[in-house]
């Protein structure tokens, strides 16, 4: 498999139709489900998950072979994310300035109920944009505050807050659910 991702990668590069669909078929699903978890509708998923392999395409000659192949393509998907949605909101992207009143020291454990994935995920992409985006990079890219502080340029103290009022309110949707079931 690596040889092959190799060979296909050099055949990018060359701009070969061939190894471009192969690099499509292989990493489409992933790279559609970040921008799904992103974006608030499928069109806009779509849009920006064109836009963004359009950029892997011209950019591939720039991957070192170093590092996984499949990090750097979400790098750039998650940039092209952020663009867009910094696009959609023409003044500043995060209003929400970091809350002193909201306890951000200690990462906070919500208990969460069983949930269908599909139910979930419409969940957080009902989510306000600085929320949805703080929250993905937290929970599904795994990088520290630091690193989304400097990705989004917010303070650490917002990405924390952001990411408490996110799972707030993902806690309450999932909780009215429940509840609603027990009734």
């Amino acid at each position: 498999m690596k040889n092959d991702l190799e060979t296909y990668i050099k055949q990018c590069v060359q701009n070969d139709r061939g190894g471009q669909l192969k690099i499509y078929q292989l990493f489409s699903p992933v790279l559609y489900g970040i921008c799904l978890k992103y974006m608030k509708n499928e069109d806009d998923a779509k849009d920006v998950f064109q836009e963004a392999f359009i950029i892997v395409f011209e950019k591939i000659h720039q991957y070192k072979f170093e590092g996984s192949f499949e990090g750097w393509l979400k790098r750039i998907f998650i940039n092209k994310l952020i663009e867009t949605l910094n696009k959609k909101r023409k003044e500043s992207f995060f209003l929400d300035v970091f809350d002193p009143d909201v306890n951000v020291t200690d990462e906070e454990e919500l208990e969460i109920f069983p949930i269908e994935q599909e139910k979930l995920l419409e969940y957080i992409r009902d989510l306000p944009d600085q929320y949805r985006m703080v929250f993905n990079l937290y929970v599904f890219e795994k990088m520290k505050h630091k690193e989304i502080a400097e990705l989004l340029k917010i303070s650490e103290g917002t990405s924390k807050s952001n990411l408490n009022r996110a799972k707030r309110i993902l806690q309450k949707r999932i909780l009215s659910i429940k509840n609603f079931k027990t009734a």
